[in-house]
This record gives structure tokens, sequence and C-alpha cells, in this order.
């Protein structure tokens, strides 16, 4: 999940981070009241999931009540890169002197956090040569890596330690919050000296969320999802191919961990829960179908309260009425799971013993389209 820029801030205040005086504001009305307490001048920046809001004209100076009037409802109406803007963020100008570039990124491979900094802020990373590169362990930064980044980009003295404070702080976030990208892009230092974050971006982990109930407030749910969550389970689209099924939040997002090591990509996971009925089951079938990326399911899942047979009959029903066509993989064990391995002989859903095998599978016939 890619937080808007006055979201990421939020998080940013919460650690301590130090940034300009801003309001969101989702009507004209809000903006000129919200005028009243920045005072002019300051900017007015389109909130969009997207970067390039510059260059498309999402981000205008107001000095004073008529660019206001005249630059808020056209940059609430934009588009950019397809993204339509959700609301406004007014933010105070900031009297710059240079700019710099710092960010922690998650590494799945090596497991561990990446550390990029530079003297160069305000444009994309990669299109700047002078980074600095530190990998670092999932406990975060110490005042010695800190040191030897400021060092690097060429900091010295006050602005050397506020700097490594920041580093600190979003390295704390990163971990505290398990997220996937913590961004600050430009982090200025004013001319008096003191550093602040212009911008700034965050990326949560899908697959860890479920840790931090504090983000759903930045969750915009699909119509799916919502679908979902009004039929008492829980779907979470992805941008992958292979539905995943389970029930229990661990069971299933372990098997999302195991997928990706696989080198398999979800296009969503469902829990059905505990309570999960034969038509509750449907309906979460019905609406992976409406997922016109997904070539295949991948269902783990430990009959206990919801018998395996449940799940057997109701993918039955799916194929039968032409909801679904391709095939499925899938580990049941538990209540009832050999009769419903008698169920499903000679249909489009294959039985393993593992769950390591039921995914090698789906991860081929996913590959196979």
């Amino acid at each position: 999940m890619r937080l808007l820029e006055y979201q990421a801030k939020d998080l940013f205040e919460e650690f301590g981070i130090r940034m300009l005086g801003r309001r969101v504001c989702d009507t004209l009305e809000e903006a000129k009241s919200a005028a009243g307490e920045l005072e002019y001048p300051f900017v007015i920046k389109s909130q969009v999931p997207v970067g390039g809001r510059g260059k498309a004209g999402g981000i205008q100076k107001c000095a004073n009540a008529d660019e206001l009037e005249l630059h808020f409802s056209r940059i609430r109406e934009m588009s950019i890169k397809g993204e339509k803007t959700r609301t406004i963020l007014l933010e105070k100008m900031a009297d710059i002197g240079s700019e710099l570039y710092v960010s922690l990124m998650l590494n799945r491979g090596k497991r561990c956090y990446v550390v990029i900094a530079s003297s160069e802020g305000g444009v994309e990373i990669e299109s700047v040569k002078n980074q600095t590169i530190r990998e670092v362990g999932l406990m975060g930064v110490n005042d010695e890596l800190c040191a030897d980044v400021a060092k690097e980009i060429g900091l010295k003295d006050s602005a050397a330690a506020e700097f490594g404070a920041i580093l600190t702080s979003l390295s704390k976030l990163a971990m505290d919050k398990e997220v996937e990208l913590a961004e600050i892009n430009p982090l200025a230092i004013l001319k008096d000296g003191s550093l602040v974050a212009l911008d700034g971006k965050v990326v949560t982990d899908d697959n860890s969320n479920f840790r931090h109930p504090e983000l759903a407030k930045y969750k915009e749910y699909s119509e799916l999802e919502d679908r979902a969550a009004a039929s008492g389970f829980s779907l979470v689209e992805l941008d992958g191919n292979i539905a995943v099924v389970g029930n229990g939040a661990g069971l299933v997002m372990s098997t999302l961990d195991m997928l990706s090591d696989s080198g398999g990509k979800p296009a969503c996971f469902l829990d059905v829960g505990g309570g999960a009925t034969t038509e509750s089951v449907y309906e979460a079938i019905t609406l992976i179908a409406k997922i016109p990326r997904v070539r295949t399911i991948l269902v783990n899942l430990y009959g206990g309260i919801v018998r395996t047979t449940t799940v057997a009959t109701a993918f039955l029903k799916a194929y039968e009425d032409g909801l679904i066509s391709f095939k499925v993989s899938a580990r049941l064990k538990g209540a009832e799971s050999e009769k419903a391995k008698e169920m499903l002989a000679g249909s489009k859903i294959t039985l393993h013993d593992t769950v390591e095998d039921a995914i090698t599978s789906a991860v081929k016939e996913a590959q196979r389209h």
C-alpha cells in the first residue's frame, strides 16, 4: 500500500521528523479557512499515489487568496498518470539552501534494509550518480552508520547530527511499521542550517499490514474488498496472477511468503475465516473470478471449525456453474479431508499432501498462461 504524501508525513510526525506547517483540505472553503491559519505564501499539492506531480502542474505556489482560488479547483479535479487527485495538501513554503535524498528500502532477497542517501535531492534517485548505499540489519541503523552516511554526502557538525537523528527516526518507522520503503525526497537544508522533510513516500508491506491495524485508516478499499467484508471474510487485492485462499490470517500470510519465495505472484489473498459456509466460500470464488489477471487458485486450508468438505462443495459448484474454468492446486487437511479428497477426484482441483507441492503446482500453472 502506497501512502499519500500527507499520510506519510503523519507517520514522519509520529516518529519525530521535522516538517513544515500543513493542512489537508477537500474543499475550497476548507482551504480558505486553512489559509488563515497557515498564512501566505504556501504551496498547494495534489495528493495522488504517483510521482510527477510537479511536471503535471499538480504543485503550485499560492501568494494570495486569488491564486488559491485559481489553483485549488483545477488541481482538485485533475488526474496525474491516470490517478485522480484524492485530496489537497497546503504546506508552508521553505527558505531552502540545498536538498538531500534519504530512504530505507526493504531487500527481501537478503532480508535486510538498504539505506540510500545522496547530496542531490528533489529528483528521482535512479537518475542520481552520487549515491551512498549501505545495508543494515532488521534491528535498524546505529550512530556509527548515521555518522558515516552523513560524512559521505558532505554533511558536517550540526547538519550531520540532525541528519543522523532523522535517519534514525526513519529507520524506527521502517522497522516498527514493517514498511517496504520510507523515503524523504527532498530532505531540505534550510538557509538557517536546519533540516526539514519537504516530501515523503511510504510504501507498506501488504503481507504484514494485518499486524498494524493503525494503518487501516490509510487503506482505500476496492469494490471487491468491500463486498468481501460485507460477506464476512477478508480479501486483499494484489498485482499477481495466483489467488491465495486459506483460513486464518497466520496461515494465509505464511502461504503468501512461501509463494513469493517460490517465484509466484499473488493476485489476492482471501481468508475465509472460521465461520465459512458453502455459500460464503462460493461468494469468495465469485469475487476471485472477477479479477481478470487470476490464472489459478492456491488453496491452503486446515479444516477445524470449517470442514474441508464445505470448501470442496463450493468449488465443485463453482465449476458446475461455469464460474471458474482454470485449475486449482490445494492442500486440504483436517476435518473430513478424506471425504473431500473423494469428492474432488476427477475434478480440476489437484490435491497435494504438502503446501510446498501445492505452491509448486500453482506456480507452474500460472506460468503456463
